[in-house]
């Protein structure tokens, strides 16, 4: 017989997903098995990528269950020394919050700032408290599952990623640059570095040269609008029409090699080619026409782009779910085609976050000495500034949503890896590196290719037929009446309240990090060292903080098997330093460095797991002139543990973590210092699936018991 809380854990399990009325063709899409011919990604045959605009992870899925949303046990602090979430507000602080509208996925959003000077003023050198200054209120706006169920039942039926990111603190082009070619000529050569929208011409290669090179078909798919060109009335595709056309997001435009090419060249081709909707009255559902015969015939590549018409992009003023009901055709399409769609992926991702807040600090190199550190080389990863630029990281940027539909991500995965756009090259290179000749991205820097996945642990190619799931109808969200709208006028609200987030969990894919930070005072010269380590597989930036409003923080970027160390001088006797990295890792030192009967223990941690059981160990030096009461509390069960430590003495303890699916949050505490805590909190992995934070999910220790 099950317990009261393990029914609720089950009900709560369940809560992401989404039933209702489907068209057939849904229904037979989600029904298609994978073709799963060698049980690896060779199965795939079609790669899809569209691209949609500005938004953020939490402003699009911040109350989604089981993603690193509004419920994070263990977002960033800031120097005012309140929560992320408080972002300053002049006197005031204003928190998230969602726009009292009936509709908010149908509302007309305004665009916020979102270039290279304003994001990086709110990052503020990773500080991440100046948002609404730069960005205005309406940065600060959500969406929940009501206002864009659509969105909400694709990664409920699918996977969503929520630690992939765009490329880029800036805006949509030099993105997008990243994602067709891996930099944004970040050497200077080619007409690069590109950090604005100034769409001038470039040289350097494209990764669709390298495709049509290796023999790898590809194409973009896409409105011509009034023309491919550049005029006074037309530019490459972007007029004052936003129904028709591409938005100048076929940024491959932008560079000559594209620009001079004639028809019958590939370049031409496969990039300067597309729909005419404007000589079919405007008619939204033949903007697909080309990519609907290209599935029907067996003629689609195995690349493809998707550079849609502005008012379909998402991009504000336009409303979320026109993009909504662009994306539904497309999934329409290959489930009309089960041949096709059992060979297919497509991405469905963002090119920046449009000035709309995350909570998440993006993972960055170090600029300057005393900024961190790195075990990679961090060549062009820093630009080097203008007289209207300032010097700073190129990325990577904020958080965006990819949802990844196919048959091979089925059943409302999370996979919290670390991406970018260059992820999607990397795939690329994963795909079909090992039969076509020349497909490594040259472009691509080593600290980017090092801290960015290349997206195949999103996927079960061994066993991927597992279950289907269902899609709500987006008829309703085709525009009628082709018009462009004026602003909605969004006002801050006058009481405040922190956003909730739906309880549950996600399935959770296997993660490569195995990380670890290490703490202890030096009582030489009363610094404080924390030593990163890496035993997983996969390069991690460990973010860290600290207490005091004065000191900048540091980023440390280490590669597997490697460490490295850093120092931090006491302020005025005292010590507060946290260290954030992928998937909720969190490790929090505070204490005191000298003066009376202080604690000073030199910190550990440890994992271990087999087939049975996961589990963590500590270890703990008393390095203190006097013998300590040491309290450890387990967050996930409210229990404690106390322990006495001698002057001197060691001490070693584990926890079985396997009832949490991994997930520990361990705080330690010595009796009689008050100043003194140390915290060690995230997910140990064994390379094998999990679940997402139970404590995030709203799964608190009463219902585990």
């Amino acid at each position: 017989m099950k317990s009261p809380a393990r029914r609720k854990f089950m009900q709560l399990m369940g809560t992401g997903a989404v039933a209702a009325s489907l068209p057939p063709s849904i229904i037979r899409a989600l029904a298609i098995p994978a073709n799963n011919r060698t049980g690896t990604i060779k199965d795939i045959e079609h790669i899809i990528i569209l691209t949609q605009e500005n938004r953020s992870f939490d402003h699009y899925f911040g109350t989604m269950p089981g993603v690193r949303g509004f419920a994070d046990p263990h977002a960033v602090t800031l120097p005012s020394g309140k929560s992320v979430w408080y972002q300053p507000n002049g006197a005031d602080e204003l928190l998230p919050f969602r726009p009292p509208v009936d509709n908010l996925g149908m509302t007309f959003l305004p665009d916020p700032p979102h270039g290279w000077n304003d994001t990086h003023a709110a990052w503020n050198l990773g500080n991440h408290d100046q948002w609404v200054p730069n960005k205005g209120p309406v940065a600060m706006t959500y969406h929940t599952r009501k206002d864009i169920p659509y969105h909400f039942a694709l990664a409920d039926a699918f996977t969503i990623c929520d630690a992939y990111h765009c490329s880029l603190m800036g805006p949509t082009d030099p993105n997008r640059y990243h994602m067709w070619t891996g930099w944004a000529g970040n050497d200077g050569q080619g007409g690069g570095p590109v950090i604005t929208n100034a769409e001038a011409g470039y040289d350097w290669h494209t990764y669709p040269e390298r495709l049509q090179k290796a023999g790898v078909t590809w194409k973009i798919y896409q409105d011509i609008g009034d023309g491919l060109f550049a005029s006074d009335t037309v530019w490459w595709g972007w007029t004052g029409d936003p129904y028709i056309g591409n938005y100048g997001d076929n940024s491959l435009l932008f560079f000559h090699q594209y620009q001079n090419a004639q028809p019958g060249e590939p370049l031409a081709d496969f990039a300067k080619t597309g729909t005419e909707i404007k000589a079919l009255n405007r008619d939204p559902k033949r903007l697909l026409d080309i990519f609907r015969e290209d599935v029907r015939n067996g003629t689609l590549p195995q690349v493809s782009w998707i550079a849609a018409p502005e008012a379909y992009t998402e991009h504000p003023n336009f409303p979320a779910n026109y993009g909504a009901w662009y994306i539904s055709q497309f999934i329409e399409i290959l489930a009309d085609n089960p041949e096709v769609m059992s060979k297919t992926v497509l991405f469905i991702n963002y090119d920046e976050e449009g000035g709309f807040f995350d909570h998440m600090v993006p993972p960055t190199p170090p600029q300057f000495t005393g900024q961190g550190d790195s075990t990679v080389d961090t060549i062009n990863e820093i630009y080097p500034g203008d007289a209207a630029h300032p010097s700073a990281p190129y990325g990577l940027g904020m958080r965006v949503p990819l949802i990844v539909i196919s048959p091979w991500t089925k059943g409302g995965w999370v996979n919290s890896q670390v991406f970018d756009h260059t992820s999607l090259i990397r795939f690329l290179e994963a795909r079909f590196g090992d039969e076509y000749p020349d497909l490594i991205e040259t472009n691509i820097t080593p600290w980017r290719r090092a801290v960015a996945g290349d997206l195949t642990s999103i996927f079960n190619f061994v066993n991927p037929n597992i279950k289907s799931a269902h899609l709500p109808s987006t008829e309703a969200y085709l525009p009628m009446d082709k018009n462009k709208h004026p602003d909605y006028q969004v006002v801050a609200p006058q009481v405040q309240k922190m956003p909730t987030q739906e309880h549950g969990l996600r399935p959770a894919r296997a993660l490569p990090y195995s990380l670890h930070a290490h703490g202890k005072v030096n009582t030489v010269d009363s610094t404080f060292e924390i030593g990163f380590a890496n035993i997983g597989t996969a390069t991690a930036v460990f973010h860290v903080r600290s207490g005091s409003s004065s000191v900048v923080p540091r980023s440390y970027t280490v590669e597997p098997n490697k460490n490295l160390v850093g120092i931090w001088n006491s302020d005025g006797g005292y010590y507060d330093l946290s260290v954030y990295g992928p998937n909720g890792f969190f490790r929090s030192f505070k204490g005191r460095t000298v003066g009376g009967n202080q604690a000073n223990l030199e910190l550990s941690v440890s994992y271990s797991y087999d087939k049975t059981k996961t589990s963590l160990k500590l270890g703990f030096v008393n390095l203190a002139a006097q013998s300590a009461k040491i309290r450890v509390l387990n967050k996930y069960t409210g229990k404690s543990v106390v322990k006495n430590l001698k002057s001197g003495e060691s001490l070693s303890g584990s926890w079985v973590l396997t009832r949490f699916h991994g997930w520990y949050d361990l705080m330690i505490t010595v009796e009689g210092d008050t100043s003194f805590e140390y915290r060690v909190a995230g997910h140990v992995e064994n390379g094998n699936a999990s679940y997402s934070d139970p404590i995030m999910g709203g799964l608190l220790y009463p219902l585990m018991d």
